[in-house]
């Protein structure tokens, strides 16, 4: 009798708890997510008999999955492999259940999440807090929990929720209403969400503070396309927004820029190094959207570049911010480890804007970009070799000279010193291209 009363209060104990959740707090992302996303290359190709190499079905994902640990994206922290929109059938199933196209996914969506995670990565699954999602398929309005179960049952590790068929004006309650329900399964699932990205267009007040809570992502903005254009504007809106956007990103919760175009067919070799600096410096999630075997060995370098992504993927998660623009030059800083003393280390991207066709030079100071540690620091060129830096340390007056091509960039890291050292080449050959 006594045993059967403890346990009945441990057990109201935990419904007490669980149901009292209120926030996200599921342990998850606390590095910006990184894998691949089908939307941007494969968008909504249902038609497999007339693109058989393009068409969204369950070998689409499979291959991919495939591809990331044949190609060596996975064991550089590409895990996840996130299904998008126009996987599903038409109409849910009798008992109400979301069911997936059962000619382009005859297996099922659990089978394609075992397949993935007999890899060693990780699920994601599209859905939308709609009556419908963006192309026409159904929502999760008003099957919530249910599909939230759905979702758990398929051992899904990753939703993506977008916003398509619903009133904007009660995204900032249903959204974390959705959250509450995957937390309520017991699975662990990051949880994306849209809901900046539809009020941001609406001119709507955002509770930046709730997202944070709530999500462990979200998108603030337009959808990217295949273009520097795209690209570039999607970067120059968050240079906007950063002092308001910056401060709510962090361990567990991220502003997202949106997918990494770089090998597709909009962004050249340079302007792909320049997008992957920007997402660095933006702790942004690196979620590619590519045709994986098509990836030329150039573009997959700077998706594999491991001291750009060590970057991204630094643990204090703090979002770097446009600091500078100058001579059509942007420069970008973030503060990353090491950390000592007060003083952080930093990478520091420097953005051609420019038109005029040739490599600008430009110099600065590293007491003009705000890095004052009095024993200096070291800089490592993110792309290519290091240039007259082995045992050479900048003090903060010392100017930094950098050659920057057109729609390119020079990424430095710059590492804090604890002694000082001297420098052994003579300053004008310190410059980085």
């Amino acid at each position: 009798m006594i045993v059967t009363t403890v346990v009945r209060w441990a057990c109201c104990l935990i419904i007490v708890v669980v149901r009292g959740i209120d926030g996200l707090d599921n342990g998850l992302a606390l590095t910006p997510p990184m894998g691949w996303l089908a939307w941007q290359r494969y968008r909504c190709i249902t038609d497999c008999e007339m693109y058989p190499d393009d068409c969204v079905n369950e070998q689409l994902f499979m291959k991919a999955a495939d591809l990331l640990v044949s190609e060596g994206y996975s064991e550089l922290g590409y895990n996840y492999v996130i299904v998008d929109d126009c996987w599903l059938a038409k109409n849910r199933s009798a008992d109400g259940k979301l069911q997936a196209d059962k000619i382009r996914f005859p297996s099922g969506i659990k089978a394609l999440s075992d397949y993935v995670h007999s890899k060693g990565l990780k699920f994601g699954l599209y859905e939308d807090w709609g009556t419908k999602t963006c192309a026409g398929y159904p929502g999760v309005l008003g099957h919530e929990e249910l599909d939230a179960k759905t979702f758990a049952e398929w051992d899904v590790d990753y939703v993506k929720l977008d916003g398509c068929y619903s009133n904007v004006r009660h995204m900032d309650k249903g959204y974390p209403e959705f959250g509450r329900h995957l937390n309520s399964t017991g699975r662990p699932m990051v949880y994306s969400c849209s809901w900046p990205a539809y009020q941001e267009e609406k001119g709507m007040l955002i509770d930046y503070a709730s997202m944070a809570k709530h999500c462990n992502l979200w998108r603030n903005y337009d959808d990217i396309d295949d273009s520097w254009e795209s690209m570039i504007k999607i970067a120059d809106y968050f240079a906007q927004k950063q002092e308001f956007w910056a401060k709510y990103a962090g361990p567990g919760h991220w502003n997202d820029p949106d997918m990494l175009l770089i090998g597709n067919f909009g962004l050249t070799y340079d302007q792909s190094k320049t997008q992957m600096a920007i997402w660095a410096i933006l702790a942004a999630p690196l979620l590619m959207s590519n045709k994986l075997t098509e990836v030329q060995p150039h573009f997959k370098d700077i998706l594999q570049n491991k001291k750009v992504i060590e970057v991204n993927q630094d643990k204090l998660g703090i979002q770097g911010t446009r600091v500078f623009r100058d001579k059509g030059i942007d420069i970008w800083t973030r503060p990353v480890e090491p950390f000592n003393d007060g003083y952080h280390s930093y990478a520091v991207a420097f953005v051609s804007r420019r038109v005029d066709g040739a490599p600008y030079p430009y110099n600065i100071t590293l007491e003009d970009l705000g890095l004052t540690n009095p024993n200096g620091y070291s800089i490592i060129n993110l792309y290519g070799e290091e240039k007259s830096t082995t045992s050479c340390i900048f003090n903060s007056k010392t100017p930094v000279k950098v050659r920057v091509i057109p729609s390119g960039v020079v990424f430095l890291r710059m590492n804090i010193e604890n002694s000082k050292k001297p420098c052994t080449h003579h300053s004008k050959n310190q410059f980085f291209m």
